[in-house]
């Protein structure tokens, strides 16, 4: 997955300059970048990472901004990246059933203290948090999930919403991959129903945030991670099928339960 939301980001940063209607002429200088998501977009708040710990740019946000001669940092540590693992959209309690600002409760941190720049990027994600709560709520419920999944959607495009009506000129947000092609995803036996719920999901994002070509772009990772999956060696991968790292959680872990392999997402 991470390779996939990095080729995503490479994507980003390429046709960013079109967002906000700059031109060739007329190239995007960002003056600085601004996140907000969960656990894809978490550059370590609580210390480390939901990825390899190696001190390498390996977290698409961080990609992007360092594409653009930027640096991006946690909140904690005193930089504007407030992405949390765990982090639902709206919801609560988080899908380990903790108390984690959600996307929405990190804007209003940021809001209560900063404002947005001219020139400020601002990268976003959400849903994977809330797709996790969803399903082990609604696994024999295809409708309830699909409902939840719709409703999820138009959260994170009424969040984006409001970033533009805050000021931010420059948003890129990030839709939901396909989590049924995941190991915990093919693992649940409900591939199909998964799938079903990240495309509503994306649907929604799309459908709220429809009039806001202007100022907002849209990432599409489910393509991209479908590319992966399909073709692992144009990458630089050899399988993307198998789990890398098969360490357990003792814990909840990264939301699906106890004793799971941590890298199933």
């Amino acid at each position: 997955m991470r390779r996939a939301v990095l080729l995503a980001a490479c994507a980003s940063a390429a046709v960013l300059s079109a967002c906000g209607s700059s031109t060739i002429e007329s190239a995007l200088a960002p003056s600085r970048f601004v996140a907000f998501g969960d656990g894809l977009s978490d550059l370590g708040q609580a210390g480390s990472r939901y990825t390899v710990n190696d001190g390498t740019v390996n977290v698409w946000s961080q990609q992007v901004a360092t594409s653009y001669g930027g640096t991006l940092v946690t909140q904690a540590s005193g930089g504007t990246s407030y992405a949390r693992g765990h982090a639902r959209i709206v919801g609560t309690p988080d899908d380990v059933n903790g108390s984690t600002l959600t996307v929405a409760q990190q804007i209003d941190k940021f809001l209560a203290s900063d404002k947005f720049g001219a020139n400020d990027v601002v990268l976003l994600n959400g849903g994977l948090s809330d797709l996790l709560v969803s399903y082990n709520a609604n696994s024999s419920n295809s409708a309830s999930f699909a409902a939840a999944m719709t409703q999820a959607g138009t959260d994170l495009g009424t969040q984006v919403r409001r970033l533009v009506t805050a000021g931010a000129k420059y948003v890129v947000v990030s839709g939901l991959y396909d989590v049924s092609k995941s190991p915990w995803g093919v693992g649940t036996g409900q591939a199909s129903m998964i799938s079903n719920g990240v495309l509503k999901f994306n649907s929604a994002l799309l459908l709220a945030i429809n009039d806001l070509g202007a100022n907002v772009l849209y990432i599409d990772a489910a393509y991209y991670y479908n590319l992966v999956i399909a073709s692992p060696s144009s990458y630089s991968l050899s399988d993307s099928t198998n789990i890398a790292c098969t360490s357990t959680d003792s814990g909840a872990g990264i939301g699906i339960g106890n004793g799971q392999v941590n890298s199933s997402l």
